[in-house]
């Protein structure tokens, strides 16, 4: 019977380890950057090699899972911002408040880079809920008139993606590159 405090204990203990290689695995990526060897973290967390490919077979599933609470809050904050702004100040506020902040961390930056660029699956269950989110904010802003046309959200991402990384540390390079930013994606 699979309801034996046994088997109990051992979930309790594969819940445990879980989120322990999680953890471990945030702090190495930011320490290390998203290409931290896994079987560093594995040691770093004092499991086997087996134990954390049993819970994450593949770098982008432990990506995903430590880096999928900020990516799924990033689209809940779009949608709130979307709720109390005018389109246009809603999309600024959440490009310039959590997005842009957001690239700092090395393992978000990396998993956005990689969506943008090459757009795997980096983000399985939350893109779809991230893309939609900004999505809504950018053809709310276009729809009221105060954001081009032209423009797509995978634009907008991609140049706040390059203002935040080639800023970093230079917060009024990167609020000087935002307005520029912001200015020309107005409708002239």
């Amino acid at each position: 019977m699979d309801a034996s405090p046994r088997s109990r204990a051992q979930r309790t203990d594969a819940r445990r380890n879980y989120e322990h290689i999680v953890a471990t695995a945030r702090a190495a990526f930011a320490e290390l950057g998203p290409d931290a060897p896994l079987d560093v973290i594995a040691r770093r967390a004092d499991v086997g090699s087996a134990t954390l490919y049993r819970h994450f077979p593949t770098r982008e599933e432990l990506l995903h899972a430590t880096y999928r609470p900020e990516i799924e809050a990033m689209a809940r904050r779009a949608v709130e911002l979307a709720d109390y702004f005018p389109p246009a100040e809603a999309l600024e506020r959440w490009l310039r408040d959590y997005f842009v902040p957001a690239q700092e961390e090395r393992g978000v930056a990396s998993m956005v880079k990689d969506a943008l660029v090459t757009a795997p699956e980096v983000f399985s269950q939350s893109k779809e809920q991230f893309s939609n989110s900004v999505d809504s904010l950018v053809h709310a802003a276009q729809t009221s008139g105060d954001l081009r046309k032209d423009v797509t959200t995978r634009d907008i991402l991609r140049m706040a993606h390059g203002i935040a990384v080639t800023s970093q540390g230079a917060l009024h390079a990167r609020d000087r590159m935002l307005r520029v930013m912001f200015d020309g994606l107005r409708p002239t």
